[in-house]
């Protein structure tokens, strides 16, 4: 996605490491030395300290200065510029897989069941998957969707992300980053919204067992009656 170029200087302050997100990684990571893939790996914070803790971790993004980023922060990881559906290219297995940050949104029904049956075979046996994504079925039910602004910086950064024409096949995602009341940049990406029942059926399909299901990071139940978002374990059969 174009915008996430531009972004990328800006990411680790508006979206930084959060030790609750680790924490709740590193629960499903096996012992230190086990292999783990970041899918929309950003700017590696969670490879890095994985890669810190004694896990061999990869990371890979579409984006290339978001990897370009990365790799200069921490050069022991191994850091692709690739798309998460070319995940088979690797060609590496692994304990755990994990998506955070609404990335597979940006797979149609269709890519994201192609990409599933990839992190199936990528996974060890036992290995465990882990997903976040905004609550879609919350969403829905709403035709537009405006996300309270992100500020750093003292106030001069600003952060706009909405979601407008809110259909059941698709999202326009908006996104605008103003310094100092300048345009930075705007751009637009389509998403696709599922289920959590929809996530679920799927993931049954490509042979996987449903382990957990909160609202985030902290293990709160998921519920879809609130305006929160989904997170989604699974492990390999």
């Amino acid at each position: 996605m174009s915008f996430y170029s531009e972004f990328a200087v800006w990411y680790e302050q508006i979206f930084p490491f959060r030790e609750e997100v680790y924490l709740f990684l590193r629960d499903h990571a096996a012992p230190p030395g086990s292999a783990l893939l970041d899918a929309g790996c950003g700017p590696g914070h969670y490879c890095s300290r994985f890669q810190h803790d004694g896990f061999r971790p990869t990371g890979i993004d579409l984006d290339s200065k978001m990897i370009a980023a990365a790799a200069a922060t921490s050069p022991a990881v191994a850091f692709h510029a690739i798309d998460i559906a070319d995940l088979a290219s690797l060609k590496q297995s692994f304990r755990l897989i994990y998506s955070i940050g609404n990335v597979v949104a940006h797979l149609s029904p269709d890519r994201f069941s192609a990409f599933l049956s990839q992190v199936h075979a990528a996974l060890e046996p036992g290995g465990s998957w882990i997903f976040q994504t905004v609550n879609w079925d919350y969403l829905l039910r709403l035709t537009e969707y405006r996300f309270p602004a992100k500020t750093v910086g003292n106030g001069s950064v600003s952060f706009y992300r909405r979601y407008l024409d809110i259909s059941p096949e698709q999202v326009i995602f908006e996104v605008e980053l103003l310094a100092d009341n300048q345009k930075i940049f705007n751009d637009q990406a389509v998403l696709y919204p599922l289920t959590a029942d929809s996530f679920r059926q799927k993931h049954e399909a490509a042979g996987f067992s449903l382990e957990g299901t909160y609202s985030g990071f902290d293990k709160t139940p998921f519920s879809r009656e609130h305006n929160s978002g989904l997170v989604m374990v699974f492990t390999k059969r």
